[in-house]
């Protein structure tokens, strides 16, 4: 209700374009969609389901909507830093239209929210972005997935998230062995995250993990 009467008071405007009335204006987001990242979300090589065999990892496939730049830079800013809630809805939309078909019986796991950042912002960014997804599929969700500590990775370099990353992540619920599951994070930058949170759903029991991101910085690329 609130987001709704200050889109009255002060209507969004799209982030690539201008436009008034949205805060990414549907022919902004065919854009991106048509231009979606392809390569391997660890290295950028050409691949086919998101990982290179130079970069095998815990998880089988993944999907990218595009690079940290642009109208994607300024969703996921003002959805993380910004409280703009909305903004889940523009992401989750992003993320529904560049990934494939999936198994009817996906289970969507967001990756755990430092409880600091929940708290700054309001509300756990990771949480709703996989529920919006899932909805939009018709897919269950599972917050199987927790946090051993409540460090942040924000200022480490990338051996130093490696080794928060392997002592971070826990799932201490027995997991289907015969259903996917698809880890969702807004941003991936060394891989850290996602491979030890994948990780821990298979020590779990899960056999098949993916993971889908909405955009990727390279960590010697953040600003």
């Amino acid at each position: 209700m609130i987001d709704r009467l200050l889109q009255i008071v002060a209507p969004h405007h799209c982030f690539e374009c201008g436009k008034t009335g949205d805060l990414l204006c549907p022919n902004c987001k065919y854009d991106i969609v048509e231009d979606a990242f392809s390569g391997c979300i660890v290295c950028e090589r050409p691949t086919a389901n998101g990982i290179c065999s130079a970069c095998r990892t815990t998880y089988s496939k993944a999907w990218c909507v595009g690079d940290r730049t642009g109208s994607l830079l300024q969703l996921i800013n003002v959805y993380k830093f910004e409280r703009a809630k909305a903004a889940g809805s523009y992401l989750a939309d992003l993320l529904d239209a560049s990934l494939p078909v999936l198994p009817p019986d996906t289970i969507v796991v967001p990756v755990p929210t430092v409880p600091s950042h929940i708290r700054v912002r309001g509300y756990d960014h990771a949480l709703l972005l996989a529920r919006l997804f899932a909805k939009k599929r018709t897919l269950r969700t599972s917050t199987c997935l927790k946090r051993y500590n409540a460090l942040s990775q924000r200022g480490l370099n990338k051996n130093e998230r490696l080794k928060l990353a392997e002592k971070t992540y826990t799932c201490k619920t027995q997991l289907d062995s015969s259903v996917p599951y698809l880890l969702i994070d807004d941003v991936v930058t060394t891989n850290a995250t996602l491979r030890f949170a994948a990780r821990a759903l298979q020590d779990a029991g899960a056999t098949e993990v993916w993971v889908a991101v909405i955009a990727r910085q390279p960590l010697d690329k953040q600003g």
